[in-house]
């Protein structure tokens, strides 16, 4: 039995059959959109630069990425991407480093096609929970690695304390985590890659120690200062007593302290006890 469709209902038949997807990326966002219709076989269509508007068919999918410049970091803060990140030095010390690595996102059409069709997908990481998957898929085991990597051309006591070694170290470790980006499959997608190191820190434990040797060295040091100057006022008064005898230095320092007063006075010399110091 056939039945008529009301007003309201071909209303709503209309508005189906001719419902548009609307894809308006943010400015710093970057749009690609796919011909996904319930009678088409799901085609890439087109891409969408950040801020503009795509009007696509109905039931055609659209997907939004992150554009312009990036970062991945690693710290003991909430909203980081990961904790700090471990090293192991030449000597075999384990390290702790925070940091941050910045990179972009390649945009031109072809190129974010590629990645969302060969990883972005397979993350979900047009949504911000897989992004973040991603990334720490891409960028932080990559890091990790370079990180050990480079680390293992240094001593710790050079990487915790020496500012220029530190520099190589970073430097080392970007050309590092390019090359194992690349390794990774990410090599095209990722670039302007860049990393800022903070200075790595030795076990707890190992820091008190440096400390305490730290404060020995300065300890010992003040000593050395306290036992040259006694030796110099030895000097002195050895200097002293060969010129005035025993009982003349004994005399000229009780002067010097203010013990006693000397007042000569019409040719004769008093001696009366000084100011008690």
């Amino acid at each position: 039995m056939n039945r008529k469709l009301t007003p309201v209902a071909l209303l709503a038949v209309a508005l189906t059959a001719t419902a548009c997807t609307i894809t308006t990326p943010e400015p710093d966002q970057v749009g690609i959109v796919y011909d996904a219709g319930t009678f088409s076989s799901t085609t890439f269509q087109n891409c969408i630069n950040p801020g503009q508007q795509d009007i696509s068919g109905p039931g055609d999918a659209a997907y939004t990425y992150p554009a312009g410049q990036r970062t991945f970091e690693f710290a003991d803060k909430p909203d980081a991407e990961a904790k700090p990140l471990t090293v192991v030095s030449k000597d075999n010390l384990e390290m702790t480093v925070s940091g941050v690595a910045t990179f972009s996102l390649a945009t031109d059409c072809k190129t974010l096609q590629q990645f969302h069709e060969q990883i972005g997908l397979k993350f979900k990481a047009y949504d911000d929970e897989g992004w973040r998957k991603l990334l720490g898929v891409y960028i932080g085991q990559p890091l990790d690695r370079a990180m050990d990597a480079a680390a293992k051309e240094y001593g710790w006591k050079d990487l915790f304390s020496n500012p220029a070694i530190k520099q190589q170290w970073e430097q080392s470790v970007a050309k590092y985590a390019a090359q194992f980006i690349q390794e990774q499959g990410g090599a095209g997608f990722f670039t302007k890659f860049a990393v800022t190191l903070q200075q790595p820190q030795p076990p707890q434990g190992v820091r008190d120690a440096l400390a305490a040797a730290q404060q020995a060295i300065e300890e010992n040091a003040a000593q050395k200062n306290k036992n040259e100057k006694a030796k110099t006022e030895l000097e002195s008064i050895r200097a002293l007593v060969d010129v005035l005898g025993a009982e003349g230095y004994v005399l000229y320092k009780a002067i010097q302290d203010g013990r006693i007063q000397v007042i000569v006075s019409d040719g004769q010399v008093n001696v009366t006890p000084g100011k008690k110091q």
